[in-house]
């Protein structure tokens, strides 16, 4: 398998060199910048497995680079995890709200940091493989376009499906409903929101089994999420 595509956000030089150094060491494939306006750059011309975001950083902030990339059909799903000072828990929940997946207040440990990007990775390398993704009991096969739940084939429409992966690319994680726009249909859809609560629907139906429980939650004024059953 590859090595992982690391984008470092980090305007402190020596953070920026340690933490380069320990992701090298670990096998990671790691491109540091510590400008967001540059960030943005490289984010589009190589699109990378996960970002590590400074929120103070010099050009565009740190949170500004963050709701851009989700925004962008070609970053909306890349993992983020947002580095900074700020320790209100009003500024946490904003850089969560902005598309971030998660967070570490400064000053923080190296270990820790390389300990959640290793669990980020080891949930969606399966997806950048073209492997099987598996979530509770919801199998899906890329490569075959097959899905399977509890050992039965599901059968799926072409949007459900790419409904479908997106989620399970990102488990657990709560998108809201323009989110699931961008990543699914594409920045330039001229789809309206409400469409997206209609293939939930459908979706829903399609992977729904006997004696299952619906893995799809409903976040009120957020989203949806999928959750393993």
């Amino acid at each position: 398998m590859s090595a992982a595509k690391l984008l470092l956000v980090e305007d402190d030089p020596a953070l920026s060199e340690l933490l380069e150094y320990r992701f090298q060491n670990e096998g990671y494939n790691v491109r540091c910048t510590g400008d967001g306006d540059e960030a943005l750059v490289l984010a589009s011309e190589d699109v990378p497995d996960l970002i590590i975001l400074d929120w103070m950083i010099e050009g565009t902030s740190g949170i500004e680079v963050c709701r851009r990339l989700r925004r962008d059909k070609d970053t909306a799903h890349v993992p983020i995890i947002m580095l900074t000072a700020r320790e209100a828990e009003d500024d946490r929940v904003r850089g969560l709200e902005t598309g971030a997946d998660d967070y570490l207040t400064k000053p923080f440990s190296p270990r820790e940091l390389l300990a959640r990007v290793a669990a980020v990775m080891r949930r969606i390398r399966p997806a950048l493989a073209g492997e099987t993704i598996e979530v509770g009991d919801i199998r899906l096969d890329p490569v075959a376009h097959k899905v399977q739940r509890r050992g039965r084939a599901l059968q799926l429409g072409p949007t459900e499906y790419r409904l479908l992966k997106f989620f399970m690319e990102s488990p657990g994680r709560v998108f809201s409903r323009g989110q699931l726009l961008d990543g699914v249909w594409g920045t330039g859809s001229d789809i309206e929101l409400r469409t997206v609560d209609v293939h939930i629907r459908r979706l829903r139906k399609a992977i729904g089994i006997e004696g299952a429980k619906d893995p799809i939650r409903t976040v009120r004024s957020a989203g949806y999420a999928l959750e393993a059953s």
